[in-house]
């Protein structure tokens, strides 16, 4: 039982993930919208795009409404993407789980969540993730992620 488990458990690792790219897409000059607000990985994605140099935007809230009951609390914001936005990051996730067990020395968080981004001008998507994992995994896995996103610079061919 001991061999199957140590035998099953990298599959069970590496299913936690499912990342589609589209390289060599993503032009880090332009500008990216993404939504506002977010646990963990909705807020750090918009933290880590503009450390790297992206100008990221949230737009404008074009109406707001709150519903509020004796078990939830809930907002609803319809926002107005800007018309300067060639991309737009959608995140949705769970709530971050502090995992001190299994994430020890690797954020401490457990996060579960998807990451889309799309080009606005030709309605293609770039990158899709499906993925679950600790806190400081997760931001190397998305580093990773827009390393191979960004356009490189083709050299010119000197005649």
């Amino acid at each position: 039982m001991k061999r199957f488990a140590i035998f099953i458990l990298p599959f069970a690792l590496a299913a936690c993930n499912s990342m589609y790219i589209k390289p060599n897409t993503l032009d880090t000059n332009q500008t990216i919208y993404a939504t506002r607000g977010g646990y963990a990985m909705k807020r750090s994605i918009k933290e880590r795009m503009e450390s790297r140099g992206y100008h990221v935007v949230v737009g404008r809230t074009k109406t707001s409404n709150d519903y509020s009951g004796d078990a939830y609390d809930i907002a609803i914001d319809k926002d107005e993407v800007p018309s300067d936005a060639r991309y737009i990051v959608r995140v949705t996730e769970r709530r971050e789980t502090f995992n001190p067990f299994w994430c020890p020395l690797n954020g401490f968080w457990w996060w579960n969540f998807n990451v889309s981004i799309a080009d606005q001008k030709t309605g293609e998507e770039l990158m899709t993730w499906r993925g679950r994992g600790c806190e400081n995994s997760s931001l190397r896995k998305l580093d990773a992620a827009l390393d191979k996103l960004e356009m490189t610079e083709q050299p010119v061919a000197m005649e």
